[in-house]
């Protein structure tokens, strides 16, 4: 799925995505939004999406290609008529967000980003969140309504079902207002059906050219099936290249599946990879898995991972610095609940964003770095990248401060930065002996071997006003692990 802001222009876009393998086109207008966004951006992004929408249908029927991508809009739905007309001027699915969040008890206070919601939806404060009424039976409530609607117009244009109307702009007609210059502008061009006929104005398939798991994949799930099928301990070794994509989702889907939430016994599957990774190498991946990489990812390592452990390393006879060098790409651990991700390297931008229960020792990151974080901790042995801990409402992170720029570094409206407590150090330094033993990596031994002079450069970003945080499971075994050895 590839999201395009409603503008000008986005038919191209919507063509090109649509050649490159994209399964879903979806356009979104100006209006809707998280709530959070700055004013900047709520007022200048993109058009309405009935402009955006219209191009792109055209574009992609002219161009033959719309029977292979389905159309998704979104910008601000809230009615059966807003789904209906969406349908006519070429959707196939609609996308609502602020109508539901406003359903469940949302009043639009546009303070999510700071913690303070006063109906308990976008806050970690327990206080806040106790005062949080919604259920799930008010959203489907109004849904059912928007659904009655869109029966009633469809009843009304002698259609049985969505699907017969979408494409249908030749049913839609320009009405004259008659007020002095409401008839300006002419909506001809918006309306006109461009197909003879003979191509699709509507998906017809439910993928675009890609059919079955990535091979990869394939081989994991095949491979893995004595641990699946009897608990047996294993251990595997693939060469990787950055084709293969979303590699250990497809098991781990699987061992969801079977096994729930709790998954296998920690050091079930260990599986040893080669070479350079494609997008969301460990995505979902879970409790059980061990991916260990020899060599770097593209963007999104471990993202929604729950469990699990993820390592990635750069060769041994590796000759640049390892500190001082990118490893794995943005985004990585985007929305994890839980598992281990240690990189012996740079990560890029918003590493950690929104990160909820997952541990990671990284040797650098890139700016935004644990934006909106709610849970989990992050250990970071290197540089770190502007606007860190920006929406930051749970969790911790460690910050090595070698050359004192961390303050200026981070967001300071959410987080205090204050220096390591002995608890603090038991975290770090359980997190460095493992982060070392995992990766060899040469910069957590220099840290663990000049622990006395380094300690004082370390630095505890923490949400203001959080007295406690929930260590997570995984931190606490790394510390029995540590505990242990000594």
């Amino acid at each position: 799925s590839v999201k395009l802001v409603a503008e000008a222009g986005v038919g191209t876009v919507a063509a090109g995505v649509a050649k490159g393998g994209a399964d879903v086109v979806h356009i979104s207008g100006h209006s809707g939004g998280t709530g959070a966004s700055p004013l900047s951006s709520i007022k200048n992004a993109g058009v309405n999406w009935e402009l955006g929408l219209a191009e792109s249908q055209q574009t992609l029927v002219i161009n033959d290609l719309r029977g292979r991508v389905r159309l998704r809009v979104d910008g601000g739905l809230k009615t059966g008529r807003d789904v209906v007309l969406a349908a006519l001027l070429g959707a196939d699915e609609f996308s609502f967000g602020t109508a539901a969040l406003v359903a469940e008890g949302c009043v639009m206070a546009r303070t999510c980003h700071s913690n303070n919601c006063p109906v308990g939806i976008a806050t970690q404060r327990p206080e806040l969140r106790a005062k949080f009424t919604g259920t799930p039976e008010d959203v489907a409530h109004f849904f059912m309504h928007v659904a009655l609607e869109v029966r009633e117009l469809l009843a009304a244009l002698g259609a049985h079902t969505v699907a017969e109307l979408v494409g249908r702009s030749d049913r839609l007609r320009q009405v004259p207002r008659g007020v002095a210059g409401s008839d300006v502008v002419d909506l001809t061009r918006l309306l006109q059906r461009v197909d003879d006929g003979s191509t699709a104005i509507r998906n017809a398939q439910s993928t675009n050219g890609r059919i079955g798991v990535d091979a990869l994949n394939a081989r994991l799930l095949a491979d893995a099936a004595p641990a699946l099928d009897e608990g047996m301990a294993i251990e595997l070794a693939y060469p990787i290249s950055n084709v293969d994509r979303t590699i250990g989702a497809t098991l781990a889907g699987e061992i969801g599946r079977r096994f729930g939430v709790p998954g296998l016994p920690e050091g079930t599957i260990t599986i040893a990879f080669h070479g350079s990774a494609g997008q969301s190498f460990g995505a979902f991946l879970a409790p059980g898995m061990r991916l260990v990489l020899t060599g770097e990812s593209n963007d999104y390592v471990g993202k929604g991972m729950a469990g699990g452990e993820l390592v990635v390393r750069p060769s041994p006879v590796a000759r640049y610095v390892w500190h001082e060098s990118s490893i794995i790409g943005n985004t990585c651990l985007y929305g994890a609940t839980g598992g281990a991700l240690y990189a012996a390297g740079r990560a890029g931008e918003r590493f950690a964003v929104r990160n909820s229960g997952g541990i990671a020792v990284v040797e650098g990151v890139g700016d935004h770095g644990c934006e909106y974080m709610t849970g989990g901790v992050v250990l970071v042995i290197g540089g770190t990248g502007r606007n860190f801990a920006a929406g930051m409402t749970g969790g911790l992170a460690y910050l090595y401060d070698e050359h004192g720029n961390v303050a200026t570094a981070c967001n300071p409206e959410m987080v205090t930065l204050e220096p390591l407590e002995a608890q603090d150090e038991m975290n770090v330094r359980a997190l460095l002996a493992r982060h070392h033993e995992t990766t060899a990596s040469p910069r957590a031994a220099e840290l663990l071997q000049q622990w006395e002079t380094a300690r004082a450069r370390f630095v505890r970003v923490q949400p203001r006003g959080l007295a406690v945080v929930r260590l997570p499971q995984a931190l606490l075994a790394v510390r029995e692990r540590a505990d242990s050895r000594h």
